[in-house]
């Protein structure tokens, strides 16, 4: 089992991840009835994309000797209605500019391939912006 995830009321989620113990909670956002005081549900899955996408370049990075620590992504995420879902995720990913341009190839490449984006309808818009300028 990853994960457990349990309704407190309110429109409200505890998500545990059962091997570290580790939580978080979810709130519905105030334009859905919620109390808009966590992230939703649908900001997990925008920020998923981007934490996946920031670790996926890790490793690639990793194995090609480059640091990328202190990168960073601005995730922005839009809803659409009937069915309400998920319509545009749009990111910045602000990158060191000490990467070779040969390297920023290989690794914006990388970042398509996260297995999140795969896992992702393609449907969703996915707008991903990389800035070198760290």
């Amino acid at each position: 089992m990853t994960s457990k995830v349990r309704y407190t009321g309110d429109l409200r989620t505890v998500c545990e991840h059962i091997k570290s113990g580790d939580t978080f909670i979810t709130d519905a956002p105030t334009d859905n009835n919620g109390l808009g005081e966590a992230f939703s549900p649908t900001d997990t899955v925008a920020t998923g994309l981007a934490s996946c996408i920031l670790t996926i370049m890790g490793i690639k990075a990793k194995n090609l000797e480059i640091e990328l620590k202190n990168s960073t992504a601005d995730v922005t995420k839009h809803m659409a209605s009937d069915p309400r879902r998920i319509s545009k995720i749009e990111m910045v990913i602000m990158l060191p500019s000490s990467v070779s341009e040969k390297h920023r190839k290989i690794l914006e490449h990388t970042a398509h391939t996260c297995p999140v984006h795969h896992s992702l309808s393609p449907d969703i818009d996915k707008e991903i912006t990389f800035n070198w300028v760290l």
